[in-house]
């Protein structure tokens, strides 16, 4: 049989998926993020909070800006203990500024804590610090050229431009990997870290 001549060849096939806006890829995410159910989150969150610090020791870290979870990210708690315990130097992300670089503030876990202007807890009793050499970085996607998707506000982004820029480990569950195109202000992670391990993305690929 042959096929229907009136239907041009080119039409017969199915039409290409349209990629999605970062903002409908952002809901999309989040959506995904939070149907994770509980036992999946803890044991995954403590899968990656094994390997952030199995990193953190080859590295021989010794300050690590960290982040205090939002929107069902990873919540790695129980590394950040760990890491106290190793003597290892805490600080969390502070906004100061909307459109300006993250600052931040040294971190005692137990300490009494507060919401800041944007939502996010950051210790009662502010003692700002020097930026750290090295960061945990929540990503709400990331793609396979290490680059991260995050909320649209460009915070990170920000505290990158600045050198010497620290190193940065990109946190997320595997299935938040997609597809989307990087920015000429995008700054690739140099590590991302999910609970099936650590890797190291080459922009370049």
């Amino acid at each position: 049989m042959t096929s229907d001549p009136r239907i041009p060849r080119a039409m017969a096939q199915p039409p290409a998926a349209t990629p999605l806006s970062k903002a409908d890829l952002r809901k999309q995410l989040l959506s995904a993020r939070r149907a994770v159910d509980a036992a999946t989150r803890t044991a995954w969150d403590a899968a990656i909070g094994g390997h952030v610090l199995a990193w953190s020791e080859a590295a021989a870290v010794s300050a690590l800006g960290v982040y205090w979870p939002l929107r069902d990210e990873p919540d790695l708690q129980a590394a950040y203990a760990e890491l106290a315990r190793r003597g290892v130097r805490l600080l969390l992300p502070v906004v100061v500024e909307k459109h300006a670089p993250l600052a931040f503030a040294d971190w005692q876990i137990g300490e009494p804590m507060v919401k800041d202007g944007m939502g996010v807890a950051v210790p009662a009793e502010l003692r700002l610090a020097a930026r750290p050499p090295a960061l945990l970085v929540p990503c709400l996607g990331y793609n396979r050229h290490g680059y991260r998707l995050g909320y649209g506000g460009g915070f990170y982004d920000r505290t990158l431009e600045a050198q010497p820029r620290p190193r940065t480990v990109g946190i997320a569950y595997a299935c938040q990997q997609a597809a989307f195109g990087d920015d000429p202000h995008d700054v690739a992670l140099d590590c991302i870290v999910t609970e099936q391990g650590a890797s190291t993305p080459d922009p370049r690929a």
